[in-house]
């Protein structure tokens, strides 16, 4: 079987959203194409309160679905919906915004580290209008495991197998098939899992540094890798990694800020829907 090559590593850029929250932006904006289906990465990590205190305030989303993994830190979620979610270490909170969704993301912590991502994963046009949802996910709720290897995994969605373990995520998708896993790779440990051939896959590394193809991809790295054939990760010195893999939609991307669709009348028309107050009907 072939293996997949690095196509391209970057490092992402230091920004800010919400009402002034600091993240590193891994991916997003430019050229979505490239990471189609997914449309954003953000890193986020600080133990100092000025940079995440002021959270994200009501804001609104069309047209795709955001995941956040907390991986250190508390954030409660509130929505127009009325859902009210208390994120908390480990846990994963996963929203479709499709039609339409305002909510706010707000710290429940003035001191500690903060610390996770946020995904962006776009939606096929036949879905982009359909019913929101939503939904928390306590740590308890992901399945996790140790391979006979020693390298931990935490299967956030989609089916992961590797050495004869199998093992479904938290959460299935339909068109994209999302696979999400946070890889933990002891020292001198190697890793071959599954992903359907086809498929776009990235690695994000946040500790130690891996291997690729005989390439070194190191800490706060992202490699985008080619989409046909076996993927081999390998650490000589142990490593963290960020596995993204999911099926290209292959449809026209037109973003605005908080909005994703196909055309840019579809974009305007979010737009006059926030105007008229109709965004949510």
């Amino acid at each position: 079987m072939p293996t997949r090559e690095i196509l391209a590593i970057t490092t992402g850029r230091a920004t800010s959203d919400g009402a002034g929250v600091s993240l590193t932006r891994l991916f997003g904006g430019a050229a979505p194409e490239r990471f189609d289906p997914f449309l954003m990465l953000d890193e986020f990590g600080s133990d100092n309160p000025d940079e995440y205190i002021a959270g994200f305030p009501p804001h609104p989303h069309r047209g795709f679905e955001t995941v956040t993994y907390m991986i250190e830190g508390r954030m409660r979620h509130e929505d127009h919906l009325g859902n009210v979610g208390l994120l908390q270490s480990g846990g994963v909170q996963w929203m479709t915004a499709a039609r339409g969704v305002i909510h706010s993301e707000m710290p429940e912590q003035e001191q500690g580290l903060m610390r996770g991502f946020q995904l962006w994963l776009n939606l096929p046009a036949k879905s982009k209008l359909d019913d929101p949802d939503y939904r928390d996910f306590a740590p308890a709720e992901i399945p996790r495991t140790r391979l006979p290897s020693g390298i931990e995994a935490v299967v956030i969605a989609g089916h992961f197998s590797a050495e004869g373990v199998e093992l479904s995520g938290a959460v299935q998708r339909p068109d994209t098939e999302p696979q999400l896993f946070d890889l933990q790779l002891p020292p001198g440990s190697a890793i071959e899992p599954e992903i359907r051939d086809g498929h776009r896959l990235l690695l994000y590394v946040f500790e130690g540094e891996i291997s690729v193809a005989g390439k070194p991809v190191t800490k706060h790295q992202l490699a985008r890798l080619s989409e046909h054939g076996q993927v081999r990760v390998s650490s000589e010195n142990g490593a963290r990694v960020l596995l993204l893999a999911g099926r290209p939609i292959g449809e026209p991307i037109v973003q605005y800020g908080p909005f994703v669709m196909n055309s840019r009348d579809e974009i305007e028309q979010a737009l006059r829907d926030v105007r008229e107050g109709v965004f949510t009907d």
